[in-house]
């Protein structure tokens, strides 16, 4: 494997740097205070091209791979916008996969150039409050009807449906008690977000608050069956291609913030001078920082090794879910430290970090928990019995 960085990549972050570092610390504390939508960084990823980085070249993409949106995110995420940066624009990449590969070329044409330009704003509704993680078990049910479906159920965690106006749904179009196997029967949409029939109720939540969370209630939403993609209650298998993807780009995107926060870290431990001398002297400063240093780099192997298998189409679930957990962990861990050796001064607002440890938390639990990723590294990595 060769994880060295060539001029394409180099061109990519340095594209990417030039908007990003565009939006200071100030824009991303505010954004936190106020929790509005960041409007402007969104509207100049997308001017430069970057919502499309993984979408086809034939619909306005520029049909590149998971290494390359990983050094994308990887800048989005690294200089003060944390996850609220990353989360607005991260769910263009591989969150439309489904329609990448199983929609036809009449939906692709209708939908994937608004996305890459920026003029639709998708959410998705997969996530119920009764089934968490276990999907098979959702309850939203899509019924047939002339021309289509008529859709009731609830959605929570649905991040940006404040400000979106179409939605990735997942359904159930077969009862579960109904369905050979569990993950028969569900089928899944791209629609319209509806707001006459989808109430929409925000979050208030930890961090990231300028990209909301929400539970969105469903009552009787009609979505054409034009609408449906791919076959009816084949969607289990259709998310699943989006899955690994997602789960190392979150693991970068925590390595990014964790490396953004220790730097500030170090400039602090170089800066601030306790009896005559400065606190970065200290072995007690020092070492801390080192070690998160050598974490975050051991984190960046694994995610970067399970992209390029990904990219070269080799299994990659382990190293993806591996490479989360380690990169979540990691980024946690620096940002942490970095609000430590702050001392009193890292629970200040004004120095940003105690808004990274905030922004950070969230990779340790989402799209999945740690706990869940040590099942299945027990599972089929370890050929140990499962245990759920």
């Amino acid at each position: 494997m060769d994880f060295s960085i060539n001029e394409d990549h180099e061109a990519i972050r340095d594209g990417v740097r030039a908007v990003v570092k565009t939006f200071t610390d100030d824009y991303w504390l505010e954004r936190d205070s106020d929790g509005k939508f960041p409007f402007e960084f969104h509207r100049a990823m997308a001017e430069g091209g970057w919502l499309g980085i993984t979408m086809p070249e034939e619909y306005g993409g520029s049909g590149l791979g998971l290494t390359e949106a990983m050094i994308m995110m990887s800048e989005v995420a690294r200089h003060g916008g944390g996850m609220a940066a990353a989360s607005c624009i991260h769910i263009n990449l591989f969150g439309p996969h489904p329609v990448v590969v199983y929609g036809t070329p009449e939906q692709k044409a209708r939908w994937i150039p608004r996305l890459i330009s920026g003029e639709d704003q998708c959410c998705f509704g997969f996530t119920e409050p009764d089934a968490g993680l276990n999907t098979t078990a959702i309850k939203t049910f899509a019924t047939k009807v002339p021309g289509g479906y008529r859709v009731s159920g609830q959605k929570v965690w649905t991040s940006t449906a404040q400000v979106a106006n179409k939605v990735m749904l997942l359904t159930r179009t077969t009862k579960l008690e109904d369905c050979r196997k569990p993950t028969d029967g569900i089928t899944i949409f791209y629609a319209d977000l509806d707001r006459s029939a989808i109430e929409v109720r925000k979050i208030e939540k930890m961090g990231r608050k300028a990209v909301d969370s929400n539970a969105i209630f469903i009552d009787d939403l009609f979505i054409p069956e034009s609408d449906r993609i791919g076959e009816e209650g084949k969607g289990f298998g259709y998310i699943l291609h989006s899955l690994n993807p997602e789960r190392v780009l979150i693991g970068t995107e925590a390595i990014a913030i964790g490396r953004d926060a220790l730097e500030r870290a170090v400039q602090y431990a170089k800066d601030r001078v306790v009896f005559g001398r400065q606190i970065g002297e200290n072995q007690s400063i020092q070492h801390p920082l080192a070690e998160r240093w050598m974490q975050l780099e051991s984190a960046e192997l694994m995610v970067q090794k399970a992209a390029w298998l990904y990219d070269n189409h080799r299994p990659c679930g382990a190293e993806a879910n591996a490479g989360k957990f380690l990169g979540a962990r990691a980024g946690f861990d620096a940002c942490m430290q970095a609000i430590l050796t702050h001392g009193g001064f890292g629970y200040a607002k004004e120095y940003h970090v105690e808004r990274l440890l905030r922004e950070v938390t969230v990779t340790r639990i989402a799209p999945i928990t740690e706990q869940l990723i040590s099942c299945y590294i027990a599972e089929k990595v370890l050929d140990l019995p499962k245990s759920y």
